[in-house]
Parts: C-alpha cells; structure tokens; sequence
C-alpha cells in the first residue's frame, strides 16, 4: 500500500484543474488538516529534491504545476513531434466544439461531464479551436469556435462536410436500454 503522501502526489498529477483540501480529504479519508500537513511535506520534498514540479494553492484548492525554471525546456518540447499528439480529453473536447460550436465552456463541461479548461486551453494553443465572442448574461461566458487550421488539418473546406454525428450514435432502442439501467428503480 502506498503512502498518504504518494496517493495525494498521484491524484494531483492527473487533475485538470486544482483540488479543493475538502476533497482531497474525503477521497483521503483523513481530516483536512492531515491533508495540509501532507501537502506541506509533499511541497516540501519536491524542493528538497529538485523536482521538476512545484506544489501550488490557487483558485480554491491545490495543484502540482511545473517548476518554473523547466520552462525553456517545456518550450522546446512543446515543438516536438511528441508533445503535438492530442490527449483523448482534448479531442472529445474538440469534438464537442467542432459539432456545437460557439460553445462556452460551461457547456463543453456539461456536455463531457468534466471540467475541459485544460483541454480548450491546449487547443487554442495548438491554433484549433479560438474565442468566438462572449455570451450575455452573468459573467458573459467566452464561447469557442473551430479555426480554420482545424478543417485544413481535417482536409475540409466548410464544417458542413463534418461526418455526420448519427453516424456513430447507437440505435434508439439501444440507447433507451442504457438510460433504464440509470433511471431510478430501474
């Protein structure tokens, strides 16, 4: 069995986005303060050991990032032919943009179930997707679009030539036999 500290480190290294002490506890099963006092030595022993990750707290909660002085090697391999290979969270993510486009991220969220900040974030980077306009209302929400690197990488000249999304939808009855199985009593 694996110690707190390692268990934290592994669920921090595949977060998406920073994990608030109050989750990290239940999923822990300890009390938050263990959990601070884990955290303390994790942030510790990565600078005691030069890692190339350095434990942060922002936006409510705790995520590993990557040290600030890796930086000009994380340039450089972002260039490379490894680092250009797309997660399967950003292709769902882009899927979803590329079929519902302008879509906020609330709504690629809803969509997919998880939190795809990450995702969106890469895509813009690698110019696939960008920031159509905002939406009104509370917090005018940015809504995403397809660029046009996108349907040249697609080999597509307009988005009308996408395939189909039935295509790849099972039949009806299929679907109504999966969403029983959810349905309470059911």
């Amino acid at each position: 069995m694996i110690s707190l500290q390692a268990a934290l480190e592994a669920i921090l290294f595949v977060t998406e986005a920073p994990v608030p002490v109050e989750e990290l506890a239940e999923v822990l099963e300890i009390s938050r303060e263990q959990v601070g006092e884990e955290l303390d030595r994790l942030g510790n022993d990565l600078a005691q050991r030069g890692s190339g990750l350095v434990l942060r707290h922002a936006a409510g909660g705790v995520r590993l990032h990557s040290h600030p002085e890796a930086y000009p090697y994380l340039e450089r391999f972002s260039s490379s032919a490894t680092a250009r290979k797309i997660s399967a969270a950003s292709l769902e993510t882009l899927a979803v943009i590329a079929y519902r486009q302008p879509v906020s991220r609330g709504q690629i969220a809803e969509i997919r179930g998880v939190d795809s900040d990450s995702a969106i974030h890469t895509l813009e980077r690698l110019g696939l997707v960008e920031e159509a306009g905002r939406l009104p209302g509370p917090g005018n929400p940015a809504v995403y679009r397809t660029t046009g690197l996108f349907m040249e990488k697609l080999g597509i000249n307009q988005m009308s030539e996408l395939p189909p999304l039935a295509d790849y939808v099972p039949p009806a009855e299929v679907v109504e036999a999966l969403e029983e199985t959810f349905r309470p009593g059911g």
